[in-house]
C-alpha cells in the first residue's frame, strides 16, 4: 500500500467514525433504496455494455445490507426494476432481469442472515425468472433477522389497486356489501393489503444518481419519510455516504403531517 493510500483509508476511517458519532444511535427502523445511476455509472467507466453497471450494482447491495444491519435497520427495501422497465422488454432488460434473479439468489444464501420478501408484480415477470425468485424467498422464510423487501417488477400506483382489489376480494367473500364497506373503509383497512404489510413504512428513503424524485416508488407507504438525494451512482455508493445519509436523518426533526 502506498503512503497515498495509507493516509486515504487513514483519513476516510476516522471521518466515518466521526459520522457514526454524530448519527448518535437515532436510526431509521425502515430504510428504502431507489438503486439508480447504474447506466451512467457503466458509460462514464468505459463500459461498452450497461449491463456491466447493473452487475457492479448489483455486486453493492450485500454491502449495503451489512451496513444496514450494523446500524441496527429492521427493515430494508431495494427498488430493483419497475413495472415500466418490465414493459420495455427490450435486450437490456432480459440482461438485467438475470442480473436480478442471480442477485436475489446471492442474498438468499445459506450464510446471509436477513429474510427476503419479494413485492411487485411477480406475475408479469418471465415464468422461469418468477419461480426462481420466489423460491430464493421461501428459502429465508425461517431466519430472523433484518427483512429485505426487493421491489422486482414494482409500481406503486399498481400496489394501491392491487390493495384496494385484494381488500374488495376479502369483503366480498365475507358478504359484506360495497354500501357497508364504503361506511368502515380508511387508510388502515388499505395498509393492510399493500405489499410491505405487517412493517413499519420507511423512515428515510434514499436515492443515488442526483435525481430527486420517488418514480412512483413507495407511493402510500412514504407519506411521512423523509429523503436523502446523493449526486453518487449507485455502483459508487460508499459506506461513507450512508452514514451521511444517517447522521442527516438523526438532524432532522419530523413533523408528521405539516
Amino acid at each position: 500500500m502506498s503512503v497515498r493510500s495509507f493516509l486515504s483509508n487513514l483519513v476516510y476511517g476516522a471521518y466515518s467514525r466521526r459520522l457514526i458519532q454524530q448519527v448518535g444511535g437515532r436510526t431509521p427502523r425502515h430504510i428504502a433504496v431507489i438503486l439508480d445511476g447504474n447506466r451512467r455509472w457503466a458509460r462514464e467507466a468505459g463500459f461498452t455494455d450497461v449491463s456491466d453497471g447493473h452487475r457492479v450494482g448489483a455486486l453493492k447491495i450485500a454491502h449495503f445490507l451489512q451496513w444496514c444491519q450494523e446500524a441496527d435497520v429492521e427493515v430494508v427495501t431495494l427498488f430493483l426494476l419497475s413495472m415500466d422497465n418490465l414493459k420495455r422488454q427490450n435486450e437490456e432488460v432480459r440482461a438485467l432481469l438475470q442480473i436480478v434473479a442471480g442477485v436475489i439468489d446471492e442474498l438468499a444464501g445459506p450464510e446471509q442472515p436477513w429474510r427476503l420478501r419479494i413485492v411487485g408484480a411477480t406475475d408479469m415477470l418471465p415464468p422461469d425468472i418468477a419461480a426462481q425468485v420466489s423460491a430464493a424467498a421461501m428459502r429465508t422464510t425461517a431466519r430472523s433477522g433484518m427483512e429485505v423487501n426487493v421491489a422486482v417488477g414494482y409500481g406503486g400506483r399498481q400496489e394501491i389497486a392491487y390493495a384496494v382489489r385484494r381488500l374488495l376480494e376479502q369483503h366480498a367473500s365475507e358478504g359484506t356489501t360495497i354500501e357497508e364497506l364504503a361506511r368502515t373503509l380508511d387508510v388502515d383497512h388499505i395498509s393492510e393489503h399493500l405489499y410491505t404489510s405487517g412493517q413499519p413504512d420507511p423512515d428515510l428513503i434514499i436515492r443515488t444518481s442526483g435525481e430527486q424524485r420517488l418514480s412512483g416508488f413507495l407511493l402510500w407507504q412514504s407519506a411521512n419519510s423523509e429523503f436523502w438525494f446523493t449526486e453518487a451512482y449507485w455502483p459508487a455508493f460508499r459506506r461513507v455516504d450512508f452514514l451521511r445519509a444517517l447522521r442527516d436523518f438523526a438532524w432532522r426533526e419530523r413533523r408528521y403531517g405539516s
